[in-house]
């Protein structure tokens, strides 16, 4: 039996077929069988492409992918998380049976506004927002990011690691009570990072201006998560922005000690060694290892 995943869409979500690609080509112990789910067929219990019934009790893993669900009309990811209400009694019970969630870009901000994160002490409700970015305008780049001694069973063996970002409204905020507690329970999973993997709240390292740098959190069980940037759209080495330079600059003709190379040679050398399909690895054997024995 493989891993079942749930990529959860609605009007609006545009990143859910390079999720399900990720979860299917993560090359983890044995690949999951990914399942593009209206929310609508969620609520109805009723596929009407397939003509099947169909229940959240049925997957092992929910993803929630990027995308402007409902159009971000009143806030991003507002209407979906209100959406996710009709569903609450399912969720908790994958929650109490110990299966995964994720939330990508916008499926982060649907889960911080359903209260799904960070979910303190248990409680389902809202404590913090992803709100608009400091610059006041939609962000498309490639940041670095760097990860902190956390209890995220998604980033294991992952201590930095290059991804885009992609959003207008990705700013992490809450109270400092609540970016206190989140520390102190191992929470922060990633932080928005410089090339030298100080976490920062300078532009354009970060590039909305979350508070402490946030870029990720997760619940206290380690098994919800949610980030800003995408690791789906990195799934392999040639999608990097600076994978082409990095291949001209490694041919014997180029001349290392040119000064004119010295600061890209830098830049490219301290690329880290992982992509992101290692997160979406790393929630697949979790699932083999702790749900399928």
């Amino acid at each position: 039996m493989k891993p079942r995943v749930c990529v959860l869409r609605t009007d609006g979500t545009n990143c859910d077929r390079e999720t399900a690609h990720a979860f299917k080509s993560s090359f983890s112990l044995l690949n999951a069988d990914a399942e593009i789910v209206h929310i609508n067929s969620l609520t109805k219990g009723y596929d009407p492409v397939k003509k099947e019934d169909v229940s959240l009790d049925d997957y092992h893993i929910l993803a929630l992918p990027g995308g402007f669900a409902n159009g971000d009309y009143i806030s991003a990811g507002k209407i979906e998380a209100i959406e996710l209400g009709g569903l609450e009694d399912d969720i908790k019970k994958f929650i109490e049976d110990g299966k995964l969630i994720i939330g990508i870009c916008n499926g982060f901000q649907v889960l911080v506004k359903s209260g799904l994160l960070p979910m303190l002490n248990g409680k389902i409700e809202q404590t913090a927002t992803l709100t608009y970015n400091n610059i006041n305008r939609y962000r498309c780049d490639w940041i670095r990011l760097t990860s902190l001694e956390n209890r995220c069973v998604w980033t294991k063996g992952i201590k930095s690691i290059d991804l885009p970002v992609a959003h207008g409204e990705g700013k992490f905020v809450a109270s400092e009570d609540v970016i206190k507690e989140l520390f102190r329970k191992d929470m922060v999973v990633f932080q928005y990072s410089d090339d030298d993997g100080n976490p920062t709240m300078n532009f354009p390292q970060n590039p909305n201006g979350s508070l402490e740098g946030i870029a990720g959190i997760c619940d206290e069980t380690g098994r919800i998560f949610g980030l800003m940037p995408h690791p789906e759209r990195y799934n392999c080495k040639e999608n990097h922005h600076l994978y082409t330079l990095k291949k001209i600059l490694s041919k014997s003709y180029v001349d290392r000690s040119n000064p004119e190379y010295s600061e890209r040679l830098k830049i490219i050398d301290d690329i880290p060694d992982v992509n992101g399909l290692k997160i979406f690895r790393n929630g697949v054997n979790y699932v083999i290892e702790n749900l399928l024995r």
